[in-house]
């Protein structure tokens, strides 16, 4: 792996553990703390995420044209300001203003840091983004395992926490991100590689696996929204529901040499590796229906971690391998979208299906929705076939 790589790696990890200081307990401190519904406090996470998608699209689009560097910085500095605000003012409805400026922030810097990747590491293919999973991962390990401590002791020193990482992240991307736009690609190549794609089926290929992201993720946020206060009414603490995203953040790291075997087998066909990844997210949800005490939602989570190591990795890459060149931005952009696409439906589903229905209707109806996931799966590179379009 190129030296260069570790800047990124000390950034996303740096990034993560802040934000993981916040997005688990955004539900619980909504609904219990600030006294609103499920179904109010998935509305917020709603507009969070919905801002998501825009930065994600607008971070996708700026790294092609103004590079990775500048589309950064820029997300960084939107993200200190509402933080700062958010320090200071962290009431309703403050709280809704700077969460959903934060939700937008954030979504420019993860497609620039995940095509800053592929740049800095070319020939690094699923390794240079799976090393990016990674970092992200130890940050899940580390934040929430703080936050619950720091939460129990005074929930705003959470927010003050948050923010000095992100400053720290600044300083990070300011002195060291620069010398990696070395093998971007240069903003006056986007227009002219733009009007050479005259073959459209990589990009229909890339909206339909991007289908499958979206119903996952609409899933798996019922963890930081639904399921999140679910535990609490079992009589979780917060520093038992803030271990299981240690544990998901721990197993993705450690885990490596155990799935390591089945992912170089399954190198060149992504489908099985999806699939497989996809059975085990849905099995997770399962699980939940029948969970009532911390070791039975650390089994889901056990589960839900080793699906996501499968699926979400793959994800990237096959963006990466769709995009033209010149293109890596925008369709990194895209997958971001999908993901967040599903964070920001997931919450305020989940927290009407809660308040309607109880929590087990909804988690069956999960298991469902995930197993559909797969069908998209399985059919994301028919328009690549249909134009004899070899697909990698």
């Amino acid at each position: 792996m190129p030296k260069r790589v570790w800047f990124l790696i000390i950034g996303m990890l740096v990034n993560t553990t802040g934000n993981s200081f916040l997005w688990p307990l955004n539900a619980i401190y909504m609904h219990d703390y600030l006294g609103k519904s499920l179904a109010m406090a998935g509305f917020v996470l709603m507009l969070n995420s919905a801002a998501g998608v825009l930065g994600n699209l607008l971070g996708g689009y700026l790294f092609d044209r103004i590079g990775g560097y500048k589309a950064i910085m820029l997300g960084i500095l939107l993200t200190i300001a509402s933080l700062i605000g958010l320090t200071i003012w962290h009431g309703w409805p403050h709280y809704v203003w700077f969460l959903t400026i934060l939700g937008f922030s954030g979504g420019i810097v993860f497609p620039g840091m995940f095509a800053l990747a592929g740049a800095a590491w070319p020939e690094g293919g699923r390794k240079a983004f799976n090393t990016i999973y990674l970092a992200q991962n130890v940050g899940v390990a580390v934040g929430p395992a703080l936050a619950g401590i720091v939460a129990d002791y005074q929930f705003d020193y959470v927010f003050k926490v948050n923010l000095g990482m992100y400053i720290l992240f600044f300083f990070i991307a300011l002195f060291t991100f620069k010398r990696l736009e070395a093998g971007s690609i240069a903003p006056k190549n986007v227009l002219s590689e733009s009007k050479r794609i005259v073959n459209k089926a990589p990009f229909y290929a890339l909206l339909i696996i991007s289908a499958s992201s979206v119903l996952c993720w609409l899933a798996y946020s019922q963890w930081s929204a639904t399921i999140s206060s679910y535990t609490q009414d079992l009589g979780l603490g917060l520093k038992q529901y803030s271990l299981l995203w240690t544990i998901n953040g721990l197993l993705i790291v450690i885990g490596q040499p155990l799935i390591a075997p089945l992912v170089k087998r399954w190198e060149h066909n992504l489908k099985r590796q999806l699939v497989f990844g996809v059975t085990l997210i849905a099995l997770s949800f399962g699980i939940i229906a029948f969970a009532n005490d911390f070791k039975m939602f650390g089994a889901a989570m056990l589960v839900l971690t080793f699906g996501e190591m499968f699926y979400t990795p793959a994800l990237p890459t096959i963006a990466n391998q769709l995009a033209p060149k010149g293109r890596q931005g925008f369709y990194q952009g895209i997958i971001n979208s999908a993901a967040t696409g599903g964070r920001m439906i997931g919450p305020l589903f989940g927290g009407i299906m809660v308040d309607q229905f109880g929590m087990i209707p909804l988690v069956l109806t999960l298991v469902v929705i995930v197993l559909l996931a797969i069908i998209p799966c399985l059919t994301y590179d028919y328009p690549l076939k249909k134009n004899k379009i070899v697909a990698d």
